[in-house]
């Protein structure tokens, strides 16, 4: 039998035909998740050519259960008989899996078939050869913006299409489309005594939202140029300044302590922070899950709660955790639509735009770029290489480079003295600069 095209018109039907082939096998309960990407990549390196990758991913995640034992399997043969196979593997490992008592499919007092319709779909109709000429056009743009931009790592340009259906034994079932395009720039740039790289890129859900391909070139050089001639710094005390980049991967631990795995296997330091002050007084972080265009918005989240607007810092307050269903149960709290991860988490935004930033900063390290696994989730001590600049009288003074910031979340976060009104909208994690006084940075010998 032909492997099947899944589309929107016909996935609903092979959601509900699995879902019956489990109950037909002997499962007590099951859940089936559906996802299918399809698009291109088109990349231009040296203002030509480079590669064209067309993609077509189709994950079919079938899982089962027999009372509190469970077992998953994934596949993406489509066909009626391989689809009978991959449910009887699942619920012949469930078999010998061990029990569970959280283990199960979400309760219906959590389940709504009133699932909201979200502006996340915007089909870009570019061809994959108009596509590869707006890579090179970026790429040319890049190498021709300073003399110093001696190389390319490649202008690359995504159009990409995406089709999600969840279904349980409870009798939910919704299938959404969405959409994600996206232009990046990566350039070398030639120093007197060292090369330098950089990039810029920009993410949206609408094609009409994108900047042109020599905005993107253009920021990328000017970022790949400013970082040419870094000097070392002294060790010291001062204040941090994270661009919205940095920013991002910051918060990213603050959403690792409140996901639920962390808590309930006690490997948090925010473990039992419910309803205290975590973050300064004016400091609020919103979820907005059905957020027009936003790329993290979804109707549902993986246990197929319809996601809602919460607050996870409220004036400073940690206000929810992010929880699934199981975690939920292992924590005896009410689940919160997280399953998966949390959903258009917005830090609101401040006032000042990056000029002003810079003179609240006064003296200190603007950070544009972390890395390294320095973070110890449990203790919340923080240990990150940074590269940036150096910052004297509220101006930039010179490139930093190989630099370690270090301090502790939990007062690094109440240290937070502004934000900026920089706000990035290019992940899921939107946030804008933030100035955090009085942490340790360590550098090399000027």
């Amino acid at each position: 039998m032909q492997n099947t095209q899944l589309t929107k018109d016909n996935i609903g039907q092979k959601l509900q035909q699995i879902l019956e082939m489990t109950k037909q096998a002997g499962a007590t309960a099951a859940e089936v998740d559906i996802y299918v990407e399809t698009g291109y990549a088109a990349t231009a390196r040296l203002a030509e050519a480079e590669t064209l990758e067309y993609n077509h991913d189709k994950d079919i995640n079938i899982l089962v259960y027999l009372g509190q034992q469970s077992a998953s399997v994934t596949t993406s043969d489509t066909r009626v008989d391989a689809l009978r196979d991959a449910v009887t593997t699942a619920l012949r490992i469930a078999r010998y899996a061990e029990v569970d008592p959280y283990v199960g499919i979400i309760e219906k007092e959590y389940l709504s078939n009133d699932v909201p319709s979200l502006e996340i779909n915007f089909p870009w109709t570019l061809s994959a050869q108009e596509a590869m000429q707006l890579a090179i056009e970026c790429d040319r743009s890049g190498l021709a913006f300073d003399q110093r931009i001696c190389n390319s790592e490649g202008a690359t340009v995504n159009n990409h299409q995406i089709l999600h259906a969840y279904g349980n034994t409870q009798g939910f079932d919704h299938a959404y489309s969405a959409t994600r395009h996206s232009i990046s720039s990566v350039l070398v740039a030639q120093g007197k005594n060292e090369m330098q790289r950089d990039y810029y890129y920009h993410t949206a859900r609408d094609a009409n939202d994108l900047p042109q391909g020599e905005e993107i070139a253009r920021i990328a050089a000017q970022r790949t140029v400013a970082r040419l001639e870094p000097r070392g710094i002294k060790t010291q005390q001062a204040s941090v300044l994270f661009n919205p980049e940095s920013a991002r991967s910051l918060l990213k631990h603050f959403i690792s302590a409140i996901s639920g795995s962390a808590l309930y296997n006690k490997s948090s330091f925010l473990l039992d922070h419910l309803g205290e002050r975590v973050f300064p007084s004016w400091f609020n972080l919103i979820e907005r899950p059905h957020l027009s265009r936003g790329l993290g918005s979804t109707p549902f989240d993986d246990n197929g709660m319809v996601t809602y607007d919460k607050h996870f810092i409220e004036n400073g307050i940690l206000k929810n955790y992010a929880l699934g269903v199981y975690a939920a149960r292992k924590l005896k709290m009410r689940p919160t639509a997280n399953a998966g991860g949390v959903y258009n988490l917005l830090v609101a935004p401040g006032r000042e735009n990056l000029s002003q930033l810079l003179k609240c900063l006064g003296s200190g390290l603007f950070v544009t770029e972390v890395m390294g696994q320095g973070v110890n989730q449990v203790t919340g001590d923080y240990s990150q290489g940074a590269s940036g600049f150096w910052v004297e009288n509220g101006e930039i003074a010179y490139p930093v480079d190989e630099a370690t910031i270090a301090g502790n979340l939990s007062q690094m976060f109440k240290n937070i003295s502004t934000v900026g009104s920089d706000l990035d909208v290019r992940a899921k994690l939107q946030t804008p600069s933030i100035l955090i006084e009085d942490m340790m940075i360590a550098g090399q010998a000027v």
